[in-house]
């Protein structure tokens, strides 16, 4: 089958056009899959990573992906991030750094994420925090990817990509997975089916909100993020199912999207011209805030 594929931006309707793709593609089996890209005027490189994980679970069905027809600046950028190399292309050196190259980890791989994220950041932009900031941080973004290999049931593993735009003044970095998904988790939790995207997503951003059983904490336990988030002036997003959260200003905002994106997705943008220099409350209490 052919799938054209319209522009896709880190936004509401990039994932609903993603969601798209993944339901045109639910039931492939040993088949053809040809992505045509000839639409897409611009692609904003994080959102390989919920791509990727789209792409993967059809590959996995034993189908062949093959992605055509791209325009050279959207494809300059998909080979400088590694993630046309896992469609028969080129990479294309990052002369100026400038990526946080796809890649495809799997449930166990903790370590490989941890490293990923301490090295992808250094040189991105990153405003000034002391030691115990930057590793607070660090910590909350690796929390990300321990809440899919919690709670997703992902057997395609867990994808991250990213980008520093300098003359933007910002960085966006997106982890996502082929699970279940938030909604899925919490119907499974309650034993009530009918419970729909944007409910589910907004119980467990609750605070101590989990679908984890036993004495460990568990839930998104995005607090820590969303502080930063306000302070710096930037970004979080959290797509699941049909429910898209956004928080930016200090504001949350919910909307309901036309299309099923499988698993989970978040994204966070950071305001690389903040000229702020963040330490803990106390550097000795590893939860505080700024």
């Amino acid at each position: 089958m052919i799938h054209r594929l319209p522009t896709v931006r880190s936004d509401c309707g990039g994932f609903e056009h993603l969601g798209h793709l993944a339901a045109a593609t639910s039931d492939l089996f040993a088949e053809k899959l040809t992505l045509d890209m000839s639409r897409v005027r611009f692609f904003d490189a994080n959102m390989a990573a919920p791509l990727g994980a789209i792409l993967s679970r059809v590959a996995d069905n034993f189908n062949h992906v093959e992605v055509v027809a791209l325009r050279d600046d959207v494809g300059r950028i998909l080979r400088k991030n590694g993630f046309l190399t896992h469609y028969w292309c080129e990479s294309l050196e990052d002369s100026f750094c400038t990526t946080m190259p796809f890649r495809r980890f799997r449930l166990l791989d903790e370590g490989a994420f941890e490293d990923y994220v301490h090295r992808q950041l250094r040189d991105k932009g990153m405003p000034v925090m002391t030691v115990a900031a930057s590793r607070a941080f660090r910590r909350k973004v690796f929390e990300v990817y321990q809440n899919a290999v919690i709670h997703s049931e992902s057997d395609i593993g867990v994808f991250a990509c990213g980008q520093f735009f300098p003359n933007r003044n910002r960085l966006d970095f997106t982890v996502a997975d082929g699970g279940m998904g938030i909604r899925d988790s919490v119907r499974r939790y309650f034993g009530q089916p009918r419970i729909d995207s944007i409910p589910a997503l907004e119980w467990a951003l609750k605070p101590n909100h989990t679908t984890k059983r036993g004495p460990q904490p568990g839930g998104l336990g995005l607090g820590f993020l969303q502080e930063f988030s306000r302070l710096n002036r930037g970004k979080i997003q959290i797509v699941s199912r049909f429910a898209f959260y956004e928080f930016t200003g200090g504001q949350e905002h919910f909307r309901k999207m036309s299309a099923d994106f499988p698993g989970t997705a978040v994204t966070i943008e950071v305001n690389t011209a903040d000229e702020t220099t963040y330490s803990l409350t106390s550097e000795t209490a590893s939860e505080d805030i700024f």
